[in-house]
């Protein structure tokens, strides 16, 4: 199913959905409707009724062969052209849901992010090196900031002669490498009534079942969870050269934040040492930021330690915008 389908379904906002300058589209449980144009959010004048809506997520879940319901109330999927559909339903929201995020047919290298003034030459230099050196790479950012778009140009610096492990929640980097594997998790699926159909298959699952592949890298495209945990051990056992992309407040918060998603694997292994783990085996931190509609590299840096006598990481500031 494309882009283009789902049309029929949603004629008063078709012309948003279509817009190319338009990467995302939003319709609130109560009607209202907002768009993200160039990194802005707007608002569109007018209400949509909670029925058409409801009508119109059902028909694209049934085309998607997926289902919606008050039992399986969320819904994530993605179109064939990759372009991304969430809605959710009661008793999961109090009204219809729907998040159309479009699928971008051009990706930004490098050298043209450095055009944009996303990042300078010199911030620039310093990340080739790092990927060149098959440095462990920490990306963070909030929602919109660019991550998964810094992420797809540091990927394209890889030697071609080197194999991929792509990890995704839902596939969105386009990955020209020719030997690259890809996993896509999976939620759980459920019938209308309630029984399970499938089983989820989570990020963590994945991240395990990569190693069986021989990767020589390991790009997660969001850490999210304990599968933080099976990176710093894949990490560990010599996949180095990863880049990891998370939420986080700032390059140095990404740390102290993977670390705490590593304890929720509940393997044992104290805090402390997670914290270590993270300093050791992290080089570099790169956070990114999204100021009006200009997405840009905010700090950059290089992780030496993690010191626990002060309970800080031993870190130097590569740069700061």
């Amino acid at each position: 199913m494309s882009l283009e389908a789902i049309l029929p379904y949603l004629k008063p906002i078709a012309h948003l959905i279509i817009d190319p300058d338009i990467s995302e589209v939003m319709v609130n449980a109560n009607g209202t409707v907002f768009f993200q144009r160039a990194g802005s959010i707007e608002a569109f004048e007018t209400q949509l009724n909670e029925r058409h809506v409801l009508t119109a997520v059902k028909n694209m879940a049934r085309s998607l062969s997926k289902d919606i319901s008050e039992a399986s109330p969320l819904l994530d999927c993605r179109l064939a052209d990759g372009s991304r559909i969430a809605a959710a339903m009661p008793p999961a929201t109090e009204g219809i849901l729907l998040t159309i995020r479009k699928f971008r047919p051009h990706w930004f290298s490098l050298a043209q992010l450095v055009h944009a003034q996303a990042l300078p030459q010199s911030v620039a230099e310093i990340l080739i090196e790092a990927v060149q050196r098959r440095k462990n790479i920490l990306l963070s950012g909030g929602t919109g900031t660019g991550k998964t778009t810094f992420t797809k140009a540091l990927v394209d610096l890889i030697s071609l002669t080197e194999r991929l492990a792509i990890i995704e929640d839902t596939r969105e980097l386009k990955i020209d490498h020719p030997n690259v594997f890809r996993f896509e998790a999976r939620p759980e699926g459920r019938a209308s009534n309630g029984d399970v159909l499938s089983s989820a298959i989570t990020i963590r699952d994945l991240v395990k079942a990569s190693l069986r592949h021989r990767p020589d890298r390991v790009i997660i495209g969001e850490v999210r969870g304990p599968e933080a945990f099976d990176l710093l051990d894949a990490l560990n056992t010599g996949h180095t050269g990863s880049i990891s992309t998370l939420h986080a407040n700032s390059a140095e918060h990404a740390l102290s934040r993977l670390a705490s998603l590593a304890i929720r694997a509940d393997s044992g292994v104290p805090h402390r040492a997670l914290q270590c783990e993270v300093g050791d085996l992290i080089d570099l931190s790169v956070h990114v930021r999204l100021q009006g509609s200009h997405r840009f590299v905010a700090e950059v840096i290089e992780v030496h330690g993690f010191h626990s006598e002060v309970n800080r990481y031993e870190v130097t500031n590569v740069y700061n915008a």
